[in-house]
């Protein structure tokens, strides 16, 4: 449970990063400049912040997939499922290298 708890404001970021940058989308190009840069970024720069501040967690990744699925029906097309399994790899990757610096007491 502390686990979560650490966890819930870099989710909040990814929730704002899933359901607010999509009401900037007004055409093909900005939902592909969206979708496959920006939402990325901000993923893998969440990842890597939460990765630095508390270790590897691959729950994070799974947590960061499953809260982009409801995007979906809201903003996208059902091919829009892939995303969801590329943002969660890019979080995974993120956090791992987060994880990298994180300082943790001996």
């Amino acid at each position: 449970m502390d686990t979560v708890k650490k966890m819930l404001p870099f989710l909040l970021a990814m929730a704002i990063d899933f359901y607010i940058l999509p009401l900037l989308i007004r055409d093909t190009g900005s939902a592909m400049l969206l979708m496959l840069v920006v939402i990325p970024l901000l993923c893998f720069a969440c990842a890597a912040a939460y990765g630095g501040r508390h270790g590897f967690h691959p729950l994070f990744a799974l947590a960061v997939a499953v809260l982009f699925v409801p995007s979906i029906f809201l903003y996208y097309n059902p091919s829009a499922w892939m995303y969801s399994v590329g943002y969660g790899i890019v979080s995974l990757l993120g956090n791992g290298l987060g994880s990298l610096f994180c300082k943790r007491p001996k």
